[in-house]
């Protein structure tokens, strides 16, 4: 089974990840944990270079191209192996965040990077995508947050940079995605407190895994 989790910066996908696994492993199921970019040894140093401030302006292309070479490096050497050995892959933004940032925010179109997709990586869709929905002002607010309080590294705040407007553009196409496809997005309030989102996913994930794996939380 193949899980996304997808959202603004702030929106709590980070410590949902953590509450998800270990609800899932504490019921004997195995996972593999991952993340774009950053899923590889590759993809860490693409991650280091497309999430700081210091790189500065970098072209909506190369950003584009940057993304997708993560995840192609992701998807032959973690994604599919684990999905191959029967483990239930839990990640950190996939395909949808590079529509919802480079495809609407960055003004590239989604045709395009769907296409580029095609080109380089057979099909592989998640069985569910969790969003995670919130205003972006509160949303970036948690970010900054983070990062003045540690939890966060600043290295890693190229995007907290952008302006406000940037981030409800990236909500409004997060949001037209998960309408473009209903029955794999669910749409969760990342406003909640914690304990709350987490049964928010519960919720979502129990009547979609496959038959035996969904038996053992009866």
């Amino acid at each position: 089974m193949f899980i996304t989790l997808e959202g603004i910066e702030g929106s709590g996908k980070t410590t949902a990840v953590a509450g998800l696994v270990a609800y899932l492993e504490g019921k004997g199921h195995v996972c593999t944990v991952t993340r774009e970019p950053g899923g590889t040894p590759f993809g860490r140093r693409l991650r280091s270079i497309l999430l700081d401030p210091d790189s500065g302006d970098i072209d909506p292309a190369a950003e584009l191209l940057l993304y997708c070479a993560d995840r192609v490096q992701h998807v032959r050497k973690v994604i599919r192996p684990a999905l191959a050995a029967g483990r239930i892959v839990v990640c950190d933004r996939y395909m949808d965040a590079t529509l919802a940032y480079q495809g609407g925010a960055r003004g590239l179109g989604m045709a395009l990077i769907r296409d580029m997709h095609h080109l380089v990586l057979p099909p592989l869709q998640p069985d569910v995508t969790l969003l995670f929905d919130l205003d972006p002002r509160v949303g970036l607010a948690r970010a900054w947050a983070a990062v003045e309080g540690g939890q966060r590294h600043r290295r890693e705040s190229r995007f907290e940079t952008e302006a406000l407007a940037f981030h409800e553009t990236v909500r409004a196409n997060y949001l037209a995605l998960a309408r473009e496809a209903p029955d794999r997005f669910a749409v969760l309030d990342a406003a909640a407190a914690p304990e709350n989102v987490l049964k928010q996913i519960v919720d979502v994930i129990v009547p979609r895994l496959p038959q035996p794996l969904a038996d053992s939380f009866a």
